[in-house]
C-alpha cells in the first residue's frame, strides 16, 4: 500500500484521480484511511493518506445477436 501527502487543497477525490486517474477508488480511500472523513472536505496540507491497491475487475459485455 503506497502512501501520499496531501496537497493544498486537496479532497479525496483530487488525490484518487491523480494517483488511479478517476474517481472510481475514493470508497476505496476513505476504508483505507479510518477518520479521515473527520477532517472535511478539504484535507490539511501535510496529511499522509494511504493508497489501496487497485484491483481490477473485468468488465462484461452485453452481445445484442446472441
Amino acid at each position: 500500500m503506497q502512501t501520499v501527502r496531501a496537497q493544498q487543497g486537496d479532497t479525496v477525490d483530487t488525490i484518487s484521480y491523480r494517483h488511479f486517474g478517476d474517481s472510481t477508488m475514493v470508497e476505496a480511500i476513505l476504508e483505507a484511511n479510518p477518520g479521515l472523513a473527520k477532517h472535511g472536505t478539504h484535507l490539511p496540507h501535510g496529511l499522509q493518506v494511504k493508497l489501496p491497491e487497485r484491483i481490477v475487475t473485468p468488465k462484461r459485455g452485453v452481445n445484442l445477436w446472441d
